[in-house]
């Protein structure tokens, strides 16, 4: 057995590249993103991928080739879009804390739409917006209070969430939006949670929003696009299934029957989740009494989903292991006992092996620090039998350039 990214072995790209490595597969992020134009075909779609789950540059421009929008949460994001050759116009803003200067920049560069989760920030887009002599597109990003049912650090929709104007709250909220003289209401917008493997809370959260235009029409308010968000799961297990694209987006067309509304989604994790792995070498197998480690070299500052909310992620050996299962945790070398890749897993693994942690396409490189001054892995894209280093290794060197120690 030889695990491979496309036609290239996790093997030869571990001795070419180093580990901790990630590696996405180009092919897989393009059928991801033609399963979401499929599904949806009927109702044509912008479809404006999530830069927060990868915002590799490389990743960013395979998207924006593909045809894809961006939805963004910070300014930073959008200079990625923009650097990768990504289309303000097709780029949705959102995000609950956005500075004048990030506002200022985003309608500079001419942003499709600001997703707005508060009144305060109607108030500030609106003055930014006049100061520089322009007109400012709004959606308000409404908390539709459903349960996704998912782990309550990635549940967004519910009304003990940060998130969004509470649905009992968007009347008079759209109102004030629309008597701001530099704002134009163009959509409405909800974002329930992340990592959903079961559709049909997203369909009711569509349902309670639809009910909502119809009371904006009777005050003259009329949204011309619903912006349904994210969440689509995808199976990190063997037993996870995820949600059925077709049957999904039949249930919103359904919805959508009749109305002059275009939509707009805001997939993330499900584009990129499942095309990126990332390679790890064990260095020591330790017995501490009952007690089983394979401490590898990749550790929380690579992967933070385990140790923050205890997600779990497949591993296994890149190649056949010599030596038999046995089960134990898959710890990296931090100094915390909350690093871990893995814990009582069944593992075949000794010093020196290979491992591919898979699902690691999103939420990893994104959330990587360097906690312990660890440099940063490096990030690699196959296409076919081409192997691109697209993000180099970071040094120590190159960490500690933009300190002084000046005491």
């Amino acid at each position: 057995m030889t695990l491979s990214c496309e036609h290239i072995s996790y093997t030869a790209l571990a001795e070419q590249f180093g580990t901790p490595l990630y590696v996405y597969s180009q092919s897989a992020i393009d059928e991801a993103f033609a399963r979401y134009q499929t599904a949806f075909a009927a109702l044509n779609p912008l479809i404006c991928y999530a830069v927060k789950a990868n915002g590799n540059l490389s990743v960013l421009r395979r998207f924006a080739r593909l045809g894809s929008g961006f939805d963004i949460v910070s300014g930073g994001e959008l200079a990625r879009v923009l650097a990768a050759g990504g289309d303000a116009g097709k780029t949705i803003f959102s995000g609950v804390g956005k500075t004048e200067a990030e506002i200022e920049y985003a309608l500079t560069a001419g942003v499709k739409c600001f997703n707005v989760e508060s009144l305060p920030e109607l108030e500030r887009i609106n003055r930014v917006a006049g100061r520089l002599n322009r007109t400012a597109p709004v959606s308000l990003r409404i908390n539709p209070d459903v349960d996704a049912q998912t782990h309550p650090y990635i549940s967004t929709g519910l009304k003990a969430n940060k998130f969004g104007i509470a649905v009992q709250d968007a009347p008079a909220a759209y109102a004030r939006a629309a008597a701001l003289p530099h704002l134009r209401v163009t959509g409405i917008d909800c974002h329930i949670g992340s990592q959903l493997l079961d559709s049909a809370p997203l369909t009711e959260a569509a349902e309670r929003l639809l009910v909502l235009v119809d009371n904006l029409a009777a005050q003259g308010i009329v949204p011309e696009h619903i912006d349904l968000g994210g969440g689509i799961g995808i199976p990190y297990r063997a037993d996870e299934t995820a949600p059925d694209l077709s049957a999904y987006a039949a249930d919103i067309a359904k919805l959508l029957a009749g109305r002059p509304l275009s939509l707009i989604l805001e997939p993330g994790r499900s584009l990129i989740g499942n095309a990126g792995v990332l390679l790890t070498r064990v260095e020591f197998v330790k017995h501490n009494g009952d007690k089983n480690f394979v401490i590898v070299d990749a550790a929380m500052n690579d992967l933070m989903r385990p140790t923050l909310y205890q997600a779990y992620h497949h591993i296994e050996p890149a190649e056949t292991p010599s030596v038999a299962p046995f089960e134990a945790d898959i710890v990296g070398p931090v100094c915390e006992t909350g690093d871990f890749l893995a814990q009582g897993r069944s593992i075949a693994a000794q010093a020196g092996d290979l491992l591919v942690v898979h699902g690691a396409g999103a939420y990893a490189a994104s959330m990587a620090s360097n906690y312990n001054t660890r440099p940063r892995a490096a990030e690699v894209l196959v296409s076919g039998s081409e192997a691109k280093l697209v993000r180099a290794r970071e040094t120590v060197a190159g960490m500690l350039a933009a300190e002084q120690a000046c005491l």
